[in-house]
């Protein structure tokens, strides 16, 4: 038989295949024999475009890291930039928030997203941050940015004190505040904003 004028697999399937499986089964979507069986070949076909799994993993952060825009930490006075970066990479990750945990299992390598990093470092350390508290600074970001995608991604609200209002009166007066909730303004979104102040307050070296 002719070999196709075209290849059937090439990397950037398998790496769509792949986050497509991640966003309906989470971590456990990304093995090689479950793409395999998605793309219909043999496991073995992958290694031809793919060396590895975690080098499959890392293709699945570029697809996702791909929809953050580090733009405005160049164009943009620091604070501002840093407001308009978080809220990318919030939307981004929203869109794919059950990779989160997957990617948190291998080492961050891939050009798309070390280049919003770097982005991140200069725009920092023109904002008088030491090169060695730029890490830590990012890294308080991307943890509040994360957590912030993975609340949005469970239950509107987690908490819920009913039939014990009389052990926790202030906080069932809190949390009774949440019935009349603006679904176009859900308390997660809410607390984003909130918390995006107060980092971004905090976002210059004393």
């Amino acid at each position: 038989m002719a070999r196709p004028s075209t290849p059937l697999l090439n990397r950037a399937l398998i790496a769509r295949t792949a986050l497509a499986l991640v966003d309906r089964h989470g971590p456990d979507g990304a093995s090689l024999r479950r793409v395999a069986a998605r793309l219909g070949v043999n496991p073995t076909s992958l290694y031809n475009h793919v060396p590895n799994r975690a080098a499959m993993i890392e293709d699945v952060r570029a697809l996702v890291s791909a929809g953050i825009d580090s733009e405005p930490l160049r164009s943009l006075p620091w604070e501002e930039g840093l407001r308009a970066w978080a809220r990318s990479y919030r939307r981004a990750f929203a869109r794919h928030a059950r990779a989160i945990p997957l990617l948190m299992t291998e080492r961050a390598s891939t050009p798309v997203l070390l280049s919003g990093y770097e982005d991140f470092v200069v725009a920092a350390e023109a904002a008088g941050w030491k090169s060695s508290d730029v890490l830590p600074l990012l890294t308080a970001f991307e943890n509040f940015i994360l957590g912030s995608v993975l609340d949005m991604s469970g239950p509107a609200v987690v908490f819920d004190p009913t039939g014990q209002e009389d052990d926790f009166p202030r906080f069932a007066a809190a949390f009774q505040t949440l019935a009349d909730e603006d679904p176009a303004d859900p308390v997660a979104t809410r607390a984003f904003e909130r918390g995006l102040d107060m980092l971004i307050a905090a976002a210059r070296p004393r």
